[in-house]
């Protein structure tokens, strides 16, 4: 099942970012079958994260969950999340970003 998760940075969330990127990103490396695309989110002409973007091509709502709290980022600061269920409507249509 396709899902999206979005994430809501907390005040802590900068210091997280930058000592633990490299376990982050080898993390959504390892985990690259599952977590298919993913980013940081942040507002037009700022430089400072506010959250992220996960979309997820998982067998359950709780593998889902498993990756989530899994992740470096969410073991040193478990910031909040929205977990959703997320279709394309044309599905004949590939789309490689």
């Amino acid at each position: 099942m396709r899902m999206v998760v979005i994430f809501e940075d907390t005040p802590a969330m900068a210091e997280v970012r930058r000592r633990l990127e490299p376990q982050h990103l080898a993390y959504l490396r390892a985990n690259l079958a599952e977590i298919r695309l993913g980013g940081g989110l942040r507002e037009l002409d700022s430089p400072v994260f506010v959250g992220g973007l996960w979309v997820l091509e998982v067998e359950s709502r709780e593998r889902a969950v498993q990756l989530i709290e899994n992740d470096p980022y969410f073991i040193a600061e478990p910031r909040p999340y929205r977990l959703l269920l997320w279709g394309k409507p044309l599905r004949d249509v590939e789309v490689v970003l």
